[in-house]
């Protein structure tokens, strides 16, 4: 599998998104780098699918990964069911431009 490796190791890149992926589906949109978003995405696609199963197992799958339990509550109980009918596709990027001070692509990372 490839990916980015952001300039960090690999034990901070995985507890950076570990805690992301927890703030995305709390607060349902957070605002990032693009490179850090596109990353960002896939976990968070796994996980809603995750959800989507329902059962004991995927919830203790997503319960190894995200931090909070009231977050796997969260995801399970409200994200999964209203992403039941879709078939992929449950993030958006949107661009809002460049950070002030080191001109970084700053993006929205949310759930559609």
């Amino acid at each position: 599998m490839a990916y980015q490796k952001l300039g960090r190791t690999s034990s901070h890149r995985e507890a950076m998104f570990r805690n992301m992926v927890t703030s995305l589906f709390r607060e349902e949109r957070i605002q990032t780098t693009g490179p850090k978003a596109k990353e960002l995405k896939s976990i968070a696609e796994k996980m809603v699918s995750l959800a989507k199963k329902g059962d004991l197992h995927a919830r203790r799958q997503a319960l190894s990964y995200i931090i909070d339990e009231t977050v796997v509550s969260k995801l399970f109980d409200e994200i999964g069911p209203k992403y039941a009918e879709r078939q992929g596709g449950y993030t958006r990027i949107i661009k809002v431009g460049p950070r002030r001070g080191d001109a970084a692509e700053m993006v929205i990372l949310e759930l559609v």
